[in-house]
């Protein structure tokens, strides 16, 4: 099965954060191949940026959690490109307007369902999203 780890999943596997035991717990107890978009580590960049900023990181602890993630997408996942046709797929999703979509959490969906992945998130009002837009959703 091919997992889609979203931005909430990535930032806990690359720095200290409370969920980074379940996300280590999440892709531990699987054989799946991992999928990260190009849109989710730009997510991971910025809540790392946003962590200096508000100096709840170092500016060191960052650069460490950007080599990590670059790492973590060469050694173990698939890197997938976004494409015009995911940002269309969000579009309809959002305009559905009885799902608690944001516009980010909705692009990572249809790239997650362009490539025939499963999603895993801790953002439950993402997965319950996912879930209505019938996309298969990893308990995290």
């Amino acid at each position: 099965m091919r997992l889609y780890l979203d931005a909430s999943v990535l930032v806990a596997l690359v720095s200290t954060d409370p969920l980074t035991t379940r996300a280590e717990a999440c892709l531990a107890a699987g054989t799946h191949l991992l999928v990260v978009s190009d849109f989710a580590t730009a997510e991971v960049a910025s809540a790392i940026a946003r962590r200096v900023r508000m100096r709840e990181m170092t500016e060191m602890d960052a650069r460490s959690a950007f080599a990590l993630i670059d790492a973590l997408v060469v050694r173990v996942a698939e890197r997938i490109a976004t494409e015009a046709g995911d940002v269309k797929a969000a579009e309809v999703a959002l305009r559905r307007l009885d799902l608690p979509l944001r516009t980010p959490d909705a692009l990572n969906i249809a790239i997650a369902q362009r490539v025939d992945a499963a999603l895993l998130t801790f953002d439950m009002k993402m997965a319950e999203a996912a879930r209505a837009l019938g996309l298969d959703v990893v308990p995290g």
